[in-house]
């Protein structure tokens, strides 16, 4: 492992494109795989030891690449086994969890609504992250199942359709900001700021790649290179999509 080691980048599937959008855009340097596990998507309902053997497998693949760190694209995922795999492997491991945090930082008793997997909303790791702040704010759960589909099965570009699926998730109230807790959603961000402009939309991007960027800052492993992007999915049938996703956020 040097500094031109590429960085790994996994998701269930291709939510987490966005995720390394937001790479490249600060890391352009940067050599990446990104793996979507597109045969096994979607994790939020499977079990937490299902989807642990999966993030198993993918970061072994990795390792055999030689990658310099790994990026969990996925709340899900995160909230299933990151403690686990930072344990079981040498090179930092970057999770993501829902940016509660920042939109509660944005003043006293926030009404917050919160998109996410139903996984990563019944999973102890967002219920400990509630208890925070739950004392001072009003914080609402959703589970999104359809967002992920919508990705997936490439319907993007149905604008209309894409619409009224986002309008079934927001309820009639009020809410000062919308918190994207899968990194799926944030393909629906720019719509969103549209349909809901009163809200403020967050997502955990641009906080998990900055921490990234930090701690290979400290262990001198920045690249100074041209950067390369190579898709990988355990799907083959997806990889051009994978590209035509990444095109659809620039």
């Amino acid at each position: 492992m040097n500094t031109s080691s590429p960085i790994g980048v996994f998701d269930s599937g291709l939510g987490g494109i966005s995720v390394l959008h937001t790479l490249v855009q600060t890391m352009p340097q940067e050599n990446y795989i990104f793996f979507g596990d597109s045969k096994h998507n979607p994790y939020g309902t499977k079990t937490k030891e299902e989807i642990t053997k999966r993030c198993i497998e993918i970061c072994d693949h990795f390792i055999q690449q030689d990658v310099k760190a790994i990026v969990i694209a996925c709340n899900t995922a995160t909230s299933a086994c990151v403690n686990l795999l930072r344990k079981r492997y040498s090179i930092p491991i970057i999770g993501m969890e829902p940016a509660l945090k920042v939109a509660c930082e944005i003043g006293d008793h926030q009404k917050i609504l919160v998109w996410a997997t139903d996984f990563t909303l019944r999973e102890k790791k967002f219920a400990d992250l509630m208890k925070q702040f739950e004392a001072n704010h009003e914080i609402v759960k959703v589970a999104c199942p359809k967002l992920v589909r919508l990705v997936e099965e490439n319907q993007l570009n149905d604008v209309e359709y894409v619409q009224d699926v986002l309008s079934s998730y927001l309820p009639h109230q009020n809410f000062d900001s919308l918190v994207l807790g899968c990194t799926h959603f944030v393909f629906y961000k720019s719509i969103l700021e549209k349909m809901v402009p009163s809200i403020l939309i967050i997502d955990g991007n641009t906080g998990t790649v900055n921490h990234l960027k930090d701690i290979l800052t400290q262990n001198h492993l920045l690249n100074t290179g041209k950067g390369s992007i190579v898709f990988q999915n355990s799907l083959e049938t997806k990889i051009s999509l994978s590209k035509e996703l990444f095109e659809y956020l620039k």
